[in-house]
């Protein structure tokens, strides 16, 4: 294994490839609370070859147990809002939450306001707001990578 990983090093020395430039990770739980899915496919073109978050330290986590930052997509639904807080109420000490496109901001919901229960903020603390209908890759991986380096906009 130790061969592996100094043989992947050399190889990112020789291509060129930069390093990640940043000390530290977030395991991320994602929630969607009824988006469109246009703020998701923009996440996983974060997690692909162009943006690879995992080079930053950044990655998915299927639990909230494991989460360091809860990332949620999507207007909070009536159907949704028992889930989303369970899986907050779920996250060890100390919880921070991502609000991720308009949606989840509370800008331009589509659908009926009898199933909409409102902003991810008007259920819990936000502490990272990434606009954009949807954000961009880069976008969503500077505002995560900024929670890192403590210069996110909380």
């Amino acid at each position: 294994m130790l061969t592996l990983l100094r043989d992947l090093r050399r190889l990112r020395r020789t291509i060129g490839l930069p390093a990640a430039g940043h000390a530290g990770s977030l395991a991320l739980r994602h929630v969607d609370c009824g988006s469109c899915n246009g703020c998701e496919h923009e996440l996983t073109l974060v997690s692909g070859p162009t943006v690879d978050m995992a080079r930053y330290g950044l990655g998915i986590v299927a639990s909230p147990r494991h989460a360091d930052v809860l990332l949620v997509t999507g207007p909070v639904t009536t159907r949704m809002r028992a889930a989303l807080v369970t899986a907050y109420e779920a996250m060890p000490e100390p919880r921070r939450v991502a609000a991720l496109g308009d949606c989840a901001l509370g800008d331009r919901v589509l659908g009926s306001s009898s199933e909409i229960a409102g902003r991810v903020e008007d259920l819990l603390p936000v502490d990272l707001r990434i606009p954009g209908c949807p954000p961009t890759p880069e976008a969503i991986a500077a505002a995560l990578l900024g929670l890192i380096d403590g210069t996110a906009g909380l």
